[in-house]
């Protein structure tokens, strides 16, 4: 069945209660979907993580290579948006706009099949996964500490095992909030700390051998994503397992990260690093370094349930006969987008997730919603330049 057409959106919610983490505050979230409709009128929804309107862009840039072209094959698509794109942009939103794209392709071939996307991928090997919430962003209220202990709290209490805080303010403080909240938690509960690559290498072991004490059980982007040597530095110096991933691209760039020996956790973001098309290639490429992968998702529940028929692919490492749950990314930091505009079929029931067995990935979006949330600098320059 062929493309008749491809429809980039960008939504965007000013949020009622703004947050900020070690690089800069978020007032609003801005997201680029997009759809694709075929012939039939069968139709599939994607995602793109990053900045909302280049990947609008780059969207509209690929479409006419893809109009007319047969949905379901899908590798035939990636490796035709790959090469138009390879000469300068290898890494980046064109990337994520690429990503977008294959992601509806996968639900729609999910669609056409009869099948959901983790039983194309190969098969639904994990159909129950243990995610991790994130959240304990910074808010700029007078007891911060109390605020971040009261949120960890209510993870606590809907059933969540593993809770991802951030850090980066500076290493006082990342002491400070680290110690209150694993007393808060307890030692029952996995902690994880994410500094957004916010520190140099002789930061991120200063604070390593300050917190390890509290099993940390990863630490996120500890240093810049282009210091592959301190990665391996302080992957060398410390007991705390070393994540990061979600700003390289493609299965080229994880090569750079595991050649290197920067991580133990591998962090592909679906809806960037090369849709779920190259995420199965980087899960083998992981795999044969024999390293962990735990998608990063930071979107609406389409980014979300593309993870989650991913992780419900991945296969055991090593392997045992009894295996841990495998763990992926669920945001719970404020997001109409993805609570609102769209909807989804897997469920999260104290602090199990349940991969959707329905056609596709199980998502869709509320139309009228969208209407409501369509970025309106996006849409007026749109109608201002007879774009649409």
């Amino acid at each position: 069945m062929k493309i008749k057409n491809i429809e980039p959106y960008v939504i965007s919610h000013e949020l009622d209660t703004p947050f900020y983490f070690s690089q800069w505050q978020y007032n609003t979230r801005k997201i680029c979907l997009v759809k694709i409709t075929l012939e039939d009128g069968t139709y599939g929804w994607g995602e793109g993580y990053g900045p909302a309107g280049v990947i609008k862009a780059g969207i509209e840039f690929f479409k006419p290579f893809l109009i007319g072209k047969q949905a379901i094959e899908h590798e035939v698509l990636w490796q035709e948006m790959y090469r138009r794109s390879m000469d300068y942009a290898r890494s980046g939103s064109l990337q994520a706009a690429l990503s977008a794209i294959d992601v509806a392709l996968w639900d729609i071939k999910g669609k056409i099949l009869n099948k959901s996307v983790a039983v194309l991928l190969g098969g639904l090997k994990n159909p129950i996964i243990q995610p991790y919430a994130t959240g304990l962003y910074f808010t700029r209220v007078d007891n911060l500490e109390k605020v971040l202990i009261e949120e960890a709290k209510l993870y606590k209490s809907q059933g969540f095992k593993a809770i991802k805080m951030k850090v980066g303010l500076s290493i006082e403080e990342d002491v400070k909030y680290v110690a209150a909240i694993r007393n808060a938690i307890g030692n029952d509960i996995r902690l994880m700390i994410d500094a957004n690559h916010a520190y140099s290498y002789q930061e991120a072991i200063e604070l390593c051998r300050k917190v390890e004490k509290y099993n940390i059980s990863w630490f996120e982007e500890p240093v810049s994503p282009e210091d592959y040597e301190g990665y391996r530095k302080l992957r060398e110096n410390t007991t705390i397992p070393i994540a990061g991933g979600e700003c390289e691209y493609l299965k080229f760039g994880f090569k750079r990260l595991l050649e290197n020996e920067c991580v133990d956790i591998a962090q592909p973001d679906i809806c960037a690093s090369g849709g779920l098309t190259e995420a199965k290639r980087i899960a083998t490429l992981a795999q044969a370094f024999n390293k962990d992968i735990v998608p990063h998702s930071w979107g609406t529940w389409i980014a979300i349930s593309a993870a989650a028929h991913f992780v419900g692919n991945l296969d055991k490492n090593p392997g045992r006969m009894y295996n841990d749950l495998p763990t992926m990314e669920l945001d719970r930091s404020e997001n109409a987008l993805r609570d609102i505009v769209t909807k989804c079929d897997l469920t999260v029931d104290n602090g199990l997730l349940t991969v959707p067995n329905t056609p596709g990935l199980g998502v869709d979006v509320n139309m009228d919603e969208l209407e409501k949330y369509l970025d309106k600098e996006t849409h007026y320059n749109e109608k201002r330049f007879g774009i649409r």
